[in-house]
C-alpha cells in the first residue's frame, strides 16, 4: 500500500466542488416530490465519504488553503512531514513499518511542532520579549528558530552533559545557553526550575515550560495525529512512539483512538533503560528498580540516549495514559546497534530516540503486539547530526561497553 502523501489532481478537485453543488441540489429536490434521485444520490455519496476519501480530500483541501496563507518561513515549512517505509524492518516482520519523517522540519526535529506553537502564543500575549526553557537540546534548538522569525529572544537552560554539538547549534542560531549540571526535579538548579526562575525576575520574559504545557499535548493531538490519519488513509494498527514531555505520544495517541477506536489501534510506548515511565504503563507505579538509593550514576537516570525517558509524570504524559496500551524499555545496546542497522540497510543516519522507537517496534513483534500485516507508524524524532559526538561517537561508547560498529546480526536477534 502507498502511504506517501496524498496529493489531488485539479480533476479531483473540481469533481470534490462538483460534488458538492449536486447534493445541494439533492437537497432541495428532497423537498419536494423527487424522492427518489435524492435517496439514490445521498446513497452515493455515503458510499464515498464512508471510504475516507472524500473527508481526506476535504481535509488536505483546507490544509492547502491554510498552507497557501503568507508565513513566516519557519512556519510555513513546519510539519507536513513525508511518511517513509522501512523496507528493512517491513520486510522483516511482514508488516508495513513507517517512520514519520520529523528530522526534516527546518529546525531538525518534531520539537518543531510544540516551540512553533509556543512561540505564536507568546506574540499573541504581546508584552513579554525572551522565552526561557529548560531543554536537553531539540526544544532549545526549535525554540530558538521560532523565535527568530517573530522576532523573540530565546535562553535554554541545558544539562552540561548533553551533546556539545546541541549548545554549539543554539549559540550559532543566535540563542543564549546556560549549563546547569543534571538535577533531579526537585532540586531548584534542575534546567526547568532554573528556567522558570530566570523568567520570572525578567519582566519581558516567559518560561515556556514544554514538559507541562498543554499546547505541547495539543499541537499532536490537532497536526502529526491528524497527518498519519491521513497518510495512512486511517487504517493504523500500531503506533510506537517513546517520551520526552509526553506530547508526541500523548498528542498521537489520544488521536488515533478517538478517531478510530480504542480497540482498533494499539499504542506502545518505547521507554530507554533508566526511565520509569515503562513500569508506570504496565504496573502503574512510576518506579524503576535503578531508583533505589545508591544506584543511580547520574540524574535523571542511566542511559547514552538523549531527550527522552521520564522519572516523573508530566502533564502531557499523564493526559495521554489512558491512551497507551504497553511499554516495552529498550536497552542502550539495543538502540546503538539498531541505529547502525537503520543507517547500514535504510541509509538513515537517525538519533538516539528514532533507534529506541524502531527497537521497541521489534520488541513488541516478538511479544506478540505486533502481526504480520499490521501498519505501524512511528516518530523518526531526529536525526544523528546532533547525537556525533556521544551516541555516534565509537570513543564515548566504548568505555561504557557498548557495541558501537555495524553487525551481521538481525534486530531479531539482537533485541530481547
Amino acid at each position: 500500500m502507498n502511504m506517501k502523501m496524498m496529493i489531488y489532481s485539479d480533476l479531483e478537485i473540481f469533481l470534490c466542488v462538483c460534488l458538492y453543488h449536486y447534493l445541494k441540489v439533492l437537497f432541495e429536490m428532497s423537498k419536494s416530490t423527487h424522492i427518489v434521485p435524492f435517496v439514490l444520490g445521498a446513497a452515493a455519496a455515503l458510499a464515498i465519504v464512508s471510504s475516507g476519501s472524500l473527508v481526506s480530500l476535504i481535509q488536505r483541501l483546507w490544509g492547502r488553503n491554510k498552507r497557501d496563507e503568507k508565513k513566516a518561513s519557519f512556519e510555513a515549512l513546519v510539519g507536513d512531514t513525508p511518511l517513509v517505509r522501512l523496507n528493512c524492518l517491513s520486510d522483516m516482520l511482514g508488516c508495513e513499518v513507517y517512520g514519520k519523517a520529523e528530522f526534516l522540519n527546518p529546525g531538525g526535529s518534531v520539537k518543531d511542532r510544540v516551540a512553533l506553537s509556543i512561540v505564536k502564543s507568546v506574540i499573541q500575549e504581546g508584552s513579554k520579549k525572551r522565552i526561557y526553557e529548560g531543554s536537553s537540546g531539540s526544544t532549545g534548538i526549535s525554540l530558538t528558530m521560532a523565535s527568530n522569525a517573530y522576532g523573540l529572544e530565546c535562553v535554554v537552560f541545558m544539562p552540561d552533559d548533553q551533546a556539545k554539538e546541541k549548545r554549539d547549534l543554539i549559540t550559532a542560531l543566535g540563542g543564549t545557553v546556560q549549563l546547569v549540571r543534571p538535577m533531579s526535579i526537585v532540586d531548584p538548579q534542575h534546567m526547568c526550575k532554573a528556567a522558570e526562575k530566570a523568567a520570572q525576575e525578567d519582566s519581558l520574559g516567559i518560561y515556556a515550560n514544554q514538559f507541562e504545557n498543554k499546547l505541547n499535548f495539543k499541537t499532536h493531538y490537532e497536526s502529526t495525529g491528524l497527518e498519519i490519519l491521513e497518510q495512512t488513509n486511517r487504517r493504523v494498527n500500531v503506533f510506537v512512539a517513546s517520551a520526552g514531555t509526553g506530547g508526541t505520544v500523548a498528542g498521537v495517541a489520544a488521536r488515533l483512538k478517538v478517531e478510530l477506536g480504542r480497540r482498533n489501534v494499539r499504542v506502545i510506548l518505547a521507554d530507554p533503560q533508566g526511565s520509569a515511565l515503562a513500569n508506570r504503563i504496565n504496573g502503574g507505579v512510576l518506579f524503576n528498580v535503578k531508583d533505589k538509593e545508591g544506584h543511580r550514576v547520574k540524574h535523571p537516570f542511566d542511559t547514552v540516549t538523549e531527550g527522552i525517558g521520564l522519572n516523573r509524570l508530566t502533564d502531557n504524559f499523564r493526559i495521554g495514559v489512558p491512551f497507551i496500551d504497553k511499554a516495552f524499555t529498550v536497552t542502550d545496546e539495543e538502540a546503538v546497534q539498531m541505529s547502525r542497522f537503520l543507517l547500514r540497510k535504510e541509509g538513515l543516519f537517525l538519533g538516539s530516540s528514532s533507534a529506541v522507537n524502531c527497537a521497541c517496534i521489534v520488541k513488541a513483534f516478538k511479544a506478540g503486539l505486533i502481526k504480520k500485516g499490521d501498519c505501524v507508524v512511528t516518530i523518526l524524532c531526529d536525526s544523528g547530526n546532533r547525537h556525533v559526538s556521544k551516541f555516534w561517537n565509537p570513543e564515548y561508547l566504548s568505555p561504557l561497553g557498548l557495541d558501537y560498529g555495524f553487525t551481521d546480526q538481525s534486530p531479531l536477534e539482537f533485541i530481547q
